[in-house]
């Protein structure tokens, strides 16, 4: 799996405008805020069938009602196109 290029980086506020790039740029970041703890968890279980079905799974994060989800190919060392298709799929699940 190949990592992005900077030109496909830089591209991704337009198809990402939610998610963040991590300083060094080898990770998308982003936060959800839900109602409760039980909004939150149920979101949770939603993502973790995605990431099943896509084989990639995120680095997260869970207190009370926020979820801090961090997406990169650790096998690549940084972002790859497994991480651009997780992220729009967890953004339609909201």
């Amino acid at each position: 799996m190949r990592l992005l290029t900077d030109v496909e980086r830089a591209g991704l506020g337009r198809d990402l405008p939610n998610w963040e790039l991590t300083a060094d740029e080898k990770a998308l970041v982003r936060s959800f805020k839900f109602s409760d703890f039980a909004a939150a968890f149920a979101f949770m279980t939603k993502v973790a069938a995605e990431a099943e079905a896509q084989h990639h799974h995120p680095d997260w994060r869970n207190v009370y009602n926020r979820v801090d989800i961090l997406l990169t190919t650790h096998d690549a060392g940084g972002l790859t196109s497994r991480d651009v298709n997780l992220a729009k799929a967890i953004d339609a699940l909201i």
